[in-house]
């Protein structure tokens, strides 16, 4: 192709009507596509939410519906001046703007509160790990009680003062207390109990040896009332 040829075709008007034409078609496509999503996300339409908290929830579900947006629920709690039903908290929080449509998270209060299972931390824990495993698990309250024993070991729980076992089932509200020995007296110690009666025959028996051996001669006094005395007088 001639150097004449080339600058013709160049400068000729067919060609640059064609690439008007697709610089224009490109532009109408940008500014559609810009519109289309103004549109399609209602582009400066905003809804302020409202303050639905001590709400009923079928209230707020109404009152929500009818300002375009949706309600579900997401969690429960439990508050016990409140009424069941009633929503405790809200996502996102009452006064934030948001478009049409959005669904809104409410936690509403349960009829009851929520019952957690005790874990295994009786004799198999620590003190220290004991109370942060309760507190993990949601437990608010949780006390101390002091018994002699090996130190800062679990000895018992209780819940509202009442013991618990591991694997019982208590209400999240409840007041926890841990059992806890005060490190007065060790594990290996033991203390021996004597039941009185079991003595009592014997030292009667040596006695009753003792008289008839002529090692002494005893004298048996009743007094006034239910007690029993006896002496022993040594024999010439």
């Amino acid at each position: 192709m001639k150097a004449g040829e080339f600058f013709k075709k160049i400068f000729s008007l067919r060609l640059w009507g064609n690439l008007g034409l697709m610089l224009l078609v490109i532009i109408l496509l940008c500014l559609g596509l810009k519109f289309g999503i103004d549109l399609y996300t209602r582009h400066g339409v905003e809804i302020r939410v409202p303050d639905l908290r001590t709400k009923d929830y079928a209230d707020a579900e109404h009152i929500l519906e009818g300002m375009g947006l949706q309600v579900q629920v997401s969690d429960t709690g439990y508050v016990k001046s409140l009424p069941p039903d009633c929503i405790l908290d809200m996502r996102p929080e009452p006064g934030q703007k948001v478009k049409p449509g959005r669904v809104i998270y409410v936690t509403i209060n349960s009829s009851h509160a929520r019952m957690l299972t005790m874990p295994d931390i009786i004799g198999n824990s620590s003190y220290r790990q004991a109370r942060l495993q309760l507190l993990a698990m949601g437990f608010k309250q949780v006390l101390t009680e002091y018994v002699p024993g090996e130190k800062e070991w679990i000895y018992g729980l209780k819940a509202n003062g009442n013991n618990v076992q591991n694997g019982q089932k208590v209400p999240v509200d409840a007041v926890i207390t841990i059992v806890v020995g005060d490190g007065m007296r060790d594990m290996s110690d033991s203390v021996l109990y004597v039941d009185p009666e079991d003595v009592y025959p014997d030292e009667v028996d040596s006695l009753d040896n003792y008289h008839h051996e002529g090692g002494g001669t005893r004298h048996e006094e009743v007094p006034q009332g239910d007690k029993d005395e006896f002496e022993i007088v040594t024999g010439p």
